[in-house]
């Protein structure tokens, strides 16, 4: 004799669970969009496998016998494990877990990065990102990082990414030598300069000042954003900074209005084949809605209170 368990069609403990709910085939039919006798012939194929009655079929409807009384908790059990399975399932989906690795410069980290991370790591408790900070190139194919994130006006062509803003740079020097005072931007030529070093010579800071500016008069340069503002901070000299940084810093001022010829654009990129993939869509899509309340600050025509009022630091 063939084990009714393994002869039990699964599927038709929803046809009795609903027999069950309504009290009757008719009105199980209707609630299942089922036409009845549909409904009456999967109840007696469950019966004939069981080799029990599961109602009694009265005037008033269908009352369940003993073994039916049996059968209908099975079927709520039944229904409650998929729902909740099902739950897990999609909230699994929902919270996002897992590494998350990001590449970007050190001021980029400094002056915006920081807290859009922490925002999204508060929607996404599970999520643990590890930053790797420099300016060489990174190789995402190899696996190297899975976003990176740069102020470039040249992002690989073997990327996927997105421009996000432009950034605006302006001349900035001490506030306290610059009081009361706006000098010519040909003056500003014959002070002395802080720039940028052979490394991050792709930036346009770097080529506006070497065309205008003696060489004797760059008297120190750095690697990074944040080198060059610490120099200016102590008073070495005047230079370039993205107005994202040079405005967040209360001893430094601009020296000159935003220079046009002198921007970097914003990228986030990833790879095609990981582009996809729920934590790296999830932070690029909250970066990109974080950069809408950050766009004028970065372009260089909002305020620092509006862009990150806890952000504001010196080089002392």
């Amino acid at each position: 004799m063939k084990d009714p368990a393994s002869a039990l069609p699964w599927e038709d403990l929803r046809i009795i669970k609903a027999i069950g709910d309504h009290g009757g085939l008719s009105s199980a039919a209707t609630a299942l969009s089922l036409n009845h006798s549909t409904v009456a012939r999967r109840l007696a194929i469950v019966e004939e496998i069981l080799g029990v009655a599961l109602f009694d079929r009265l005037r008033t409807g269908c009352k369940p016998t003993t073994a039916g009384t049996e059968i209908l908790a099975l079927s709520a059990r039944v229904e409650q494990d998929i729902i909740n399975v099902a739950r897990r399932v999609a909230g699994s989906a929902e919270r996002l877990a897992g590494e998350l690795r990001i590449a970007t410069s050190d001021a980029l980290l400094y002056d915006f990065l920081t807290p859009i991370i922490v925002d999204f790591q508060r929607i996404h408790p599970d999520i643990r990102v590890e930053v790797l900070v420099g300016n060489a190139p990174l190789n995402l194919a190899r696996g190297e990082s899975d976003i990176a994130f740069r102020a470039t006006l040249a992002p690989p062509e073997n990327l996927y990414g997105r421009k996000i803003a432009k950034v605006a740079w302006a001349i900035y020097g001490r506030r306290d030598d610059f009081l009361g005072r706006q000098p010519r931007l040909e003056d500003l030529y014959e002070q002395q300069w802080i720039s940028y070093g052979s490394g991050l010579k792709g930036l346009r800071a770097f080529s506006f000042v070497e065309e205008r500016v003696a060489a004797q008069n760059i008297i120190y340069r750095a690697d990074s954003v944040l080198g060059v503002a610490s120099a200016l901070c102590a008073g070495g000299g005047i230079g370039f900074l993205p107005c994202m940084h040079g405005d967040l810093v209360p001893s430094l001022v601009r020296v000159s209005a935003v220079q046009a010829q002198v921007y970097d654009e914003l990228w986030i990129l990833t790879h095609p084949d990981i582009r996809k993939s729920g934590r790296v869509y999830a932070f690029m899509t909250h970066c990109a809605q974080a950069v809408i309340k950050r766009r004028d600050f970065i372009e260089g025509v909002g305020t620092p209170g509006v862009y990150n009022p806890a952000a504001k630091r010196d080089y002392g």
